[in-house]
Order: C-alpha cells, then sequence, then structure tokens
C-alpha cells in the first residue's frame, strides 16, 4: 500500500535485491539501497566540509539499534560509496544519548529512554550508562510507523476534500500534482506542531482547479489518533523487556 505513495518504482534486481528505478529529465535510472544512502551521506559530509573548513575523512555512522548484520555491513559499504572511512557503526539511541551529555550526568547507573519517532520508522531503547559504558538493555518499534504516515493521512484527506469537491476529480491519477499536496501537507504537519491551525493552500493543482482546506490541530489529532496510539506498546514492551517499570526510568529523550 505504501508503493501507490512513492515517486518511484522499486523492481526486482540480481539476486532479489531492491532495486531504486526513477525517472530524472525523461531518463531512467536506477539505485541500489546503498547508492541512496550513500547520497544522503555524501550531502552530510558536504555539508560538514563546509562548515569546518577541511576535508572528512573518518566517519561514526548510526544504524537503528534492530539493524542485523547484513544491514550495518551494508551501511558501511554506502560509507565507502560516499567516500567515508567508517571507524565505527552505533547505535542510534547510544548517539542520542550521547548528544544531549546523558553520560556525562552525575555518577552511578543511569537508566535512559530513547523515544525516536523518525521519518518513516519508530524506535524506543532502554539504555542503562555508568562510567560512560552504554549498554542497550531492550529495544521495540515500528518499522512501519513515522512521519510519512503522518503526511500520507493528511494527502488522504485532501485527495478525498478535492475528490467531494470537484465532482470525483482523483488526484492520484495525477503524480505531480499529488506531489506537490505531499510538500504543502508535510508543511502543515509542521506547522500545527506550534500552531492550532494550517491552510494547505495550491494553485492550479489539478486542470487549473485551485485546493485550499484549513486544518485545525484537533482535526490533525483525530485523523492520526491510530498512529498516536500506536507510540505506546513499544514503550510499554521496552520497559517489559527491561524487566523495568517507568519510576526507574532517570532520563527520557
Amino acid at each position: 500500500s505504501d508503493m501507490t505513495h512513492w515517486p518511484f518504482n522499486v523492481v526486482r534486481g540480481p539476486k532479489d535485491k531492491p532495486i531504486i528505478s526513477v525517472n530524472y529529465l525523461g531518463e531512467k535510472k536506477e539505485f541500489h539501497a546503498e547508492e541512496i544512502s550513500a547520497m544522503v551521506l555524501q550531502k552530510m559530509k558536504e555539508i560538514s566540509e563546509a562548515y569546518l573548513g577541511r576535508q572528512i575523512k573518518n566517519a561514526v555512522v548510526t544504524v537503528p539499534a534492530y539493524f542485523n548484520d547484513s544491514q550495518r555491513q551494508a551501511t558501511k559499504d554506502a560509507g565507502a560509496i560516499a567516500g567515508l572511512n567508517v571507524m565505527r557503526i552505533i547505535n542510534e539511541p547510544t548517539a542520542a544519548a550521547i548528544a544531549y551529555g546523558l553520560d556525562k550526568k552525575g555518577t552511578g547507573e543511569r537508566n535512559v529512554l530513547i523515544f525516536d519517532l523518525g521519518g518513516g520508522t519508530f524506535d524506543v531503547s532502554l539504555l542503562t550508562i555508568e562510567d560512560g559504558i552504554f549498554e542497550v538493555k531492550a529495544t521495540a518499534g515500528d518499522t512501519h510507523l513515522g512521519g510519512e504516515d503522518f503526511d500520507n493521512r493528511l494527502v488522504e484527506f485532501c485527495v478525498q476534500d478535492f475528490k467531494r469537491k470537484n465532482r470525483g476529480m482523483d488526484l492520484t491519477t495525477n503524480a505531480r500534482a499529488l506531489r506537490r499536496l505531499r510538500t504543502q501537507c508535510e508543511r502543515a504537519k509542521r506547522t500545527l506542531s506550534s500552531s492550532t491551525q494550517a491552510t494547505i493552500e495550491l494553485d492550479s493543482l489539478y486542470e487549473g482547479i485551485d485546493y485550499s482546506v484549513a486544518i485545525s490541530r484537533a482535526r490533525f489529532e483525530e485523523l492520526c489518533a491510530d498512529y498516536f496510539r500506536a507510540t505506546l506498546a513499544p514503550v510499554e514492551k521496552v520497559l517489559k523487556d527491561a524487566g523495568m517499570d517507568k519510576r526507574s526510568v532517570h532520563d527520557v529523550v
């Protein structure tokens, strides 16, 4: 069902590996997943070099705690393609705890819950930090829950709203209109983090027809209520798997 929302195709490659197929300037291009990851790492390398004013060769790359050995190796391969020497692969929750300085916070053992709702995945991890040593006690999550799902729910709402207002016209038949709508929905979602209302406005969205709709935060929460509820089960699972209750958690990130 996700593939209907993607502006690209996924095809079967050698040894059953997925290949991402895109049309760029009228030309068909195909990439392995590692090559896509490498593009992101290459961009981060360029941003870092521009900021530091010098060349970067070495990197520490983070991955979800549940990644298996082959996924971690694929990430290393992506780093090599991007021209980086990947010195270490570390778990994302560990990196988050380091970023917030939780390894420097007092003495003794500290239990830290990392709640990471990302663009496409959701991860919850429970770490124990003692004397600068990080131990992942438990990890849980949903590889199919993230910001894109909230975007999709808004897009679906707008597609139906447009259809209702314009005699059954279906936006899903026009890839460009759908891309433009998705961009505005994602922007509206971010606006609703700090405002109680956001407006989605697009000129000449489909066959010359303009589209506008106001979305309140309450309406957005109603549309995505099942996704919000879905974040609770992994939190309960990591506490159970680690043999802790919520009163034992010192910090939440």
